[in-house]
């Protein structure tokens, strides 16, 4: 991880300049500093080789100064040197006079003890050769006909809380990720792992799982748009969780009337073998124990039996709702509210993907969407397409791949009835830092047309 972390000390110091100026200035009401260390290296790879290798290394300071009447200046700086911070300090108090007064500001975050997630140390010291040889074992696996394309990153990030209210707390996580898509004249495959150490990777496994979709791929034929059934590998079934989790279970969008829980929350509106949770502490998902406000994160039924459960909040929507922060506030300035960023869908007893196709009759098997965009955000309606490896299934059997489908689907109607979800979990990404996910089968999805691309 470059130089190496920064440590609790370190961040402490860097964060000092901007605390004392609340005991200079008496207008000055309150100070939080959230210093945000990364390091990450990358190895890209295209046309079945290894062309780049990318380190890079930040460090950035966000001062939040609080005056009186809830007057709020935010100014960040990149570097971390003392004297910056010291005049990024005085340049958030300057816009924080300028600022419309806050009434209702929550206050900053008080002293609270929060748990330890230990990084890897083999994951936070990967060297562009343990990628490289990683790499190489997955294009090992590559037919010669077929181009691989992809990229194998490791990290570190380090972030420290620093608030005049008494809070200081410090966390170092590590983070992996390898994706590859395997190219050939008539088809594709994809496959993705991924998690808080290296170790969750197996490289050449993963070749071939994406080998395996490229070769049974091969010559699509085209199926009517229109309802199927579906089973959906774990990549596409967190897509669906991700934007589940980003259109409805934030407290400011549910208070302010945008979210398709503003008036539904206690309502069972997906099936009963749906419940999703958010918690940064799993091991199942990549997170830090407290959020960019350093309140310790809570975990959060959103979704328990099929009942729209629960939001999260930061100090803010909190307050406004009487039950304070669970530990889900994004960095200042932030117009978005809380996020739940780590949502995680319960696995069920359906075994492994292929024993969801067995109990398919008809239908399709999706390896992943692409291109998903929102629709219409209350009723949850998205579009995208499939990608990677769609496949027909006939009498519980894969019989053929078939051209890429586009999907017009509300993700609160896709998963109201459920057949099965899988015991298995495989790593799934798409608008979150990764988690893992179950496969799904669902008796009715909609597919609205057939798309011009694989």
């Amino acid at each position: 991880m470059g130089d190496g972390p920064l440590g609790a000390d370190a961040m402490a110091r860097l964060a000092e300049p901007a605390l004392a100026l609340r005991g200079r200035d008496g207008e000055v009401e309150g100070v939080e500093v959230v210093v945000r260390r990364a390091a990450q290296g990358v190895a890209r790879f295209a046309n079945s080789q290894l062309i780049q290798h990318v380190d890079t290394e930040t460090v950035d300071v966000s001062i939040r100064v609080v005056a009186r009447g809830g007057r709020v200046g935010v100014v960040g700086v990149t570097g971390g040197e003392p004297g910056e911070v010291a005049a990024a300090a005085a340049d958030a108090l300057a816009v924080a006079r300028l600022a419309p007064e806050d009434l209702e500001f929550p206050g900053l975050a008080p002293a609270a003890p929060v748990r330890t997630i230990p990084a890897d140390p083999r994951t936070l010291a990967a060297s562009p050769a343990d990628r490289a040889a990683a790499v190489a074992a997955l294009l090992a696996e590559v037919p010669a006909d077929v181009d691989a394309a992809g990229a194998y990153e490791t990290g570190g990030l380090e972030l420290g809380v620093f608030t005049s209210a008494g809070q200081a707390v410090t966390s170092l996580l590590s983070h992996a990720a390898l994706t590859t898509v395997l190219s050939g004249p008539s088809s594709s495959g994809y496959a993705e792992a991924g998690g808080r150490s290296v170790a969750e990777i197996d490289p050449a496994a993963l070749g071939r799982r994406a080998r395996g979709k490229v070769l049974a791929g091969v010559d699509p034929v085209e199926v009517d748009p229109g309802t199927w059934a579906v089973v959906l590998e774990p990549p596409a079934t967190g897509t669906l969780v991700q934007f589940l989790a980003y259109l409805g279970f934030s407290g400011r969008a549910q208070q302010e009337g945008r979210a398709f829980t503003s008036e539904r929350l206690g309502e069972a509106a997906l099936d009963p073998a749906i419940t999703i949770v958010d918690d940064a502490l799993d091991a199942g998902t990549v997170g830090l124990p407290f959020d960019a406000e350093g309140t310790p994160k809570q975990r959060v039924e959103l979704v328990r039996d099929g009942v729209l459960h629960a939001v999260v909040h930061d100090r803010a929507t909190g307050a406004h709702a009487g039950t304070g922060s669970t530990g889900h506030g994004l960095p200042a300035p932030n117009t978005w509210g809380p996020m739940a960023v780590n949502p995680l869908l319960r696995a069920g007893d359906g075994g492994s993907v292929d024993d969801l196709v067995a109990g398919c009759e008809r239908g399709l098997l999706v390896t992943r969407f692409h291109y998903t965009n929102v629709v219409e955000p209350i009723e949850t309606v998205l579009t995208g397409m499939t990608r990677d490896g769609t496949f027909l299934v006939e009498d519980g059997r894969v019989t053929r791949a078939v051209r890429n489908l586009r999907f017009t689907q509300s993700v609160l109607g896709a998963l109201a009835a459920v057949e099965s979800l899988s015991t298995e979990t495989g790593y799934a990404s798409e608008l979150f830092s990764g988690s893992r996910s179950p496969a799904l089968r669902l008796p009715a999805f909609t597919f609205s047309s057939t798309t011009t691309f694989g």
